[in-house]
């Protein structure tokens, strides 16, 4: 239990940037950081390397920030499993498996995440925007594809600026959004999987590979004394 814990603990240090993407981890400082022993944290580190989070570095582990060829592959794979998840979510629809209530949630997901964009709120714009595609994978009812995406997205998370930022793309996100919410509520499968797709090969055009994030040797920061109390 501890064991799955500390990865949790470790994985939304990684997405929430205090371990920028390069920076190098050892046993000791993040046992320490975290207040357990360096088992648990030893196979959190051997768990999030299987996940594409870490790499071995030495020593240690550094987190993984993917390069540009690799992020366009990443994205290639998100549009076609984002296309599969959007068109069987709009094949349940269609066959009457989706309650309202699971519609309206993801429409109110779809709101929340335009009014933060729009407000310059990134943090919660991020946060929300990956709450609303993983609730369409959630609506297909495909596990396989679910776990698949939740690593892509971890990937993409810790090695992107956000794309959100730049304000001309808060209305096409919002649009696209809405576009994807209509053909599933229609129960369209075509449709849905149509604007899954143009919607993330859309994101990895306007995705920022840029050398804003520290290098690998930089300090990294500390890690908070109540990590679980992040949100």
């Amino acid at each position: 239990m501890q064991t799955e814990s500390t990865r949790h603990r470790l994985r939304e240090l990684i997405l929430d940037g205090r371990y920028p993407p390069g920076s190098r981890l050892g046993e000791v400082e993040v046992a320490e950081g975290l207040g357990v022993s360096r088992t648990p944290v030893r196979e959190a580190f051997r768990a999030l390397t299987a996940d594409g989070l870490l790499a071995a570095a030495g020593r240690g582990v550094r987190v993984v920030r993917l390069d540009g060829a690799e992020l366009a592959h990443v994205h290639r794979v998100r549009a076609a499993l984002e296309a599969l998840t959007a068109e069987l979510a709009a094949e349940r629809q269609r066959a009457g498996r989706l309650a309202p209530a699971e519609l309206a949630d993801l429409a109110a997901l779809a709101d929340r995440t335009h009014q933060a964009t729009a407000a310059g709120e990134l943090a919660a714009a991020v946060r929300l925007n990956r709450a609303f595609h993983r609730r369409v994978a959630e609506l297909a009812a495909n596990p396989v594809a679910l776990r698949s995406l939740d690593r892509l997205w971890d990937q993409i998370q810790v090695s992107t600026l956000r794309s959100l930022r730049p304000p001309e793309r808060t209305a096409l996100v919002d649009a696209q959004h809405r576009e994807l919410l209509a053909a599933i509520t229609a129960g369209d499968p075509a449709a849905a999987a149509a604007a899954a797709r143009r919607h993330v090969l859309d994101t990895a055009g306007t995705a920022d590979t840029g050398d804003t994030e520290p290098p690998a040797d930089t300090e990294r920061p500390a890690v908070p004394d109540h990590p679980d109390d992040q949100e």
